[in-house]
């Protein structure tokens, strides 16, 4: 007390005297949390049970116990988890294939075996059970980075899992187009590897299709039903893991612990900037209905951020950094990462590549040579790449085309002078960095105070967070999906910009009562930021093209009237408070990373006026069309072929929107034509999803089975294409009086019949 009187600090508590009831409960609250929130959406508490032993240890037991044997030291007990939950993603991809390309994938419970007994019986392998980690997390990173996981769940609920039904309960049910694709592609991957495209029987799905397995094997070893992975389970179970490996990798890159936890809530706490209304996304989102909309991309978060944790090392640490090396592991681990993102999202190796080139090419300006570890790591990058280009995607561009500001161009108006036509460019692409790109502004701060000269670590992540807006503004999709390369490059960023705001923290040397300061500061900001914008959020019109980005600039405008005003009082505040005194360029970037704040609130309430996708073009999912692709898969075998008479999300002036995937979605087996529109050869045609089916003999045939059935037609279905089913939606049109005769009706409700070739 005497020493505390007269001003001594008091002595550091060792973390690891922490009782380990203290220690676990961040993890524990996290994970109640999100258990919590699957109970409130009518998850069944089986599901979330055997799920939870499925990733317990078939996931992350085999993973981390093979990251332990790569990596050199141990650094924590959750860098070990995450990293070896990535890693064991990774192992499942392998264990899937071998076991669905023997025919086993019942068996697939089994593979955790594989690596579980050679750590079991090894001498040398044994060790890794159990591991003395030097460093204990502090209590404030667990429960900030618990609360980005709660919180970020909680959005989840929300925006997605309050409004979506496992499956459909009524014949108003509508849901986001692309579900039943994916859900399709995940019930092709429980008895197919490769899959097919599932709409099209035989034909092949020249796709990213890794996440789909990943679902797929999810569901063949917890036995937990598809629907229930797909619309339950993996999307916040991913999400979570991606939170905690952002944290951890901008730990181990930085060696700040606090810059990965910042990171962590940049990417999943702090949303778009500058709402309109909630729902319209201008450019694109990094978390808006995307985790829903593009499971692969959540996926492919997993298995990126690892990967940009070993390229970190192998391009060159950051000088000071004390969190253990990976050593020679890093390798390895990033040559496990390369393969599983090969086919996880398309978006993500170009993006490495960028980064890495960006930083071969600043090492030999600088240094004048050019590093053996960085040229090894791109070749790896640019087989990776060749592998995916040449046998996962055959070469297919999937709609992806040169297009330059292709994302842009639609708020630029066509009909205005010339000086105004540039004047609207300006501005949109102001709003576009504003939207997209405010979460990075940390990387600018730390380029000004390193004036420029990065570390080699460093000028990768930058290389990546450029990479990925600058080839979505260069290439064009029509479904818009050249978006995903932001979104890869933004793992990226939120790095760097972490790292950035950290070091400027570094040199404002807060005390503790300014670190509280600042956090109710920053809580205060985003509460009022919130509130602000629920009570004048707006839906603009469509016209002029420019209309939608007028409210994110006038937003920003707004804003800077209070930064600008604090600007010229700033001087008068430190002589009043002299503790403000180099503290501001801390306060003004806090208060632009947390701009964007309100983002997933607005998103969250925007369902309530626009469920099920928001913006986003939905369909009808009736129940009644559901239960009867329910009872085919109940009834039917994995490689049994489907015939419907159901291929049209529409039919517009005569012509047919190929988009309709309930059947090969819910019962998840292949259907001989059903919608097309998504088969790889088919994405990008000038007639979009209306373009015609490319086989009009095997269309044709198939839909004389319903309108004009003969025993050789159905016999030609079930010989030549293996087709065991007819599906019958009678308000698409009902069957011929003949096929009752022909084949056995099977089941029926008020909408559908099913029958059984024989």
């Amino acid at each position: 007390m005497t020493a505390l009187a007269a001003g001594a600090a008091p002595a550091a508590v060792d973390p690891r005297r922490r009782p380990a009831a203290l220690r676990w409960a961040p993890a524990v609250a996290a994970y109640a949390a999100v258990v919590a929130v699957l109970l409130a959406a009518d998850t069944p508490a089986a599901a979330i049970a055997r799920w939870t032993a499925y990733a317990s240890l078939a996931v992350l037991l085999p993973g981390t116990l093979v990251f332990r044997a790569l990596r050199r030291r141990p650094h924590t007990l959750v860098e070990d988890l995450a990293m070896g939950a990535a890693v064991g993603l990774v192992l499942e991809l392998v264990a899937w294939a071998a076991f669905t390309a023997a025919g086993l994938p019942g068996w697939l419970w089994l593979w955790p075996l594989a690596v579980v007994a050679p750590f079991a019986v090894a001498p040398r392998l044994r060790r890794h059970w159990r591991v003395r980690h030097p460093t204990v997390v502090p209590a404030g990173w667990a429960w900030s980075l618990a609360g980005v996981v709660a919180g970020f769940t909680l959005y989840l609920y929300g925006s997605f899992l309050a409004v979506n039904p496992v499956l459909p309960t009524d014949e108003g049910q509508a849901q986001y187009i692309d579900l039943a694709f994916q859900l399709s592609i995940a019930g092709a991957a429980t008895h197919q590897v490769p899959p097919e495209v599932p709409q099209v029987a035989g034909e092949p799905l020249h796709y990213h299709w890794f996440g789909f397995a990943h679902l797929a094997a999810t569901s063949l070893v917890s036995g937990v039903d598809l629907p229930t992975v797909l619309f339950r389970l993996a999307v916040p179970a991913l999400c979570a893991l991606a939170a905690v490996l952002v944290a951890v990798v901008g730990w181990r890159i930085t060696g700040r612990p606090y810059a990965g936890v910042v990171a962590a809530a940049l990417m999943f706490t702090v949303g778009e900037f500058g709402f309109e209304n909630g729902w319209r996304q201008l450019f694109g989102s990094q978390a808006t209905f995307i985790v829903w909309g593009s499971p692969s991309m959540t996926y492919s978060w997993v298995l990126l951020l690892p990967l940009i944790a070993a390229l970190g090392e192998i391009v060159g640490r950051a000088r000071g950094v004390t969190v253990p090396a990976l050593g020679r592991g890093a390798w390895p681990l990033a040559v496990l990462f390369l393969a599983a993102s090969t086919g996880a999202k398309a978006s993500t190796l170009p993006v490495v590549l960028a980064a890495l080139g960006l930083t071969a090419a600043a090492t030999l300006l600088v240094r004048r040579r050019l590093p053996r570890g960085v040229l090894a790591a791109a070749g790896l990058a640019l087989a990776a790449q060749f592998f995916a280009t040449a046998v996962l995607f055959a070469f297919e561009s999937h709609g992806v085309v040169l297009d330059p500001f292709s994302g842009l161009r639609p708020y630029i108006p066509t009909d205005r002078p010339a000086g105004v036509t540039a004047l609207c460019w300006v501005l949109v692409a102001v709003a576009f960095l504003l939207n997209l790109q405010l979460r990075v502004a940390g990387a600018a701060a730390l380029l000004r105070l390193r004036r420029g000269r990065l570390e080699p670590v460093q000028v990768f992540l930058l290389g990546g967070a450029l990479a990925g807006p600058a080839i979505y503004l260069l290439v064009g999709h029509p479904g818009s999906s050249n978006q995903y390369f932001t979104r890869t490059g933004f793992a990226f960023g939120v790095l760097l910009s972490a790292w950035g705001w950290a070091e400027v923290a570094d040199r404002a040397a807060l005390s503790a009562r300014g670190r509280r300061l600042l956090g109710a500061g920053t809580a205060g900001l985003a509460v009022l930021l919130t509130a602000v914008q629920l009570d004048s959020a707006v839906s603009t019109p469509a016209v002029p093209a420019y209309a939608p980005v007028l409210p994110l600039l006038r937003w920003a405008a707004v804003l800077a009237v209070p930064v600008v005003l604090a600007a010229l009082c700033w001087p008068a505040l430190v002589g009043r408070w002299p503790g403000l005194a180099g503290r501001g360029g801390l306060v003004l970037l806090t208060a632009v990373l947390t701009a964007g704040a309100p983002g997933l609130v607005l998103d969250a309430a925007a369902t309530r006026v626009y469920p099920n996708g928001g913006a986003y073009p939905v369909v009808a999912m009736p129940a009644s069309r559901v239960e009867a692709a329910r009872w085919v898969r109940a009834h039917s075998a994995p490689d049994d072929v489907l015939a419907t008479n159901a291929h049209c999300r529409e039919v517009v002036n005569g012509w047919c929107d190929a988009r309709s995937f309930w059947l090969s979605g819910y019962a998840e087996r292949s259907v001989l034509v059903e919608g097309w529109a998504f088969a790889p050869r088919m994405v990008g045609r000038p007639d979009g999803p209306y373009a015609p089916f490319w086989d009009l003999d095997r269309q044709r045939a198939n839909d004389l089975a319903f309108t004009a059935p003969t025993a050789a037609g159905l016999a030609a279905l079930r010989d030549r294409h293996g087709v065991r089913w007819l599906v019958v939606d009678r308000q698409v049109g009902p069957e011929a009086a003949t096929l009752r005769a022909l084949a056995d009706l099977r089941f029926e409700n008020a909408r559908v019949a099913v029958y059984r070739l024989r």
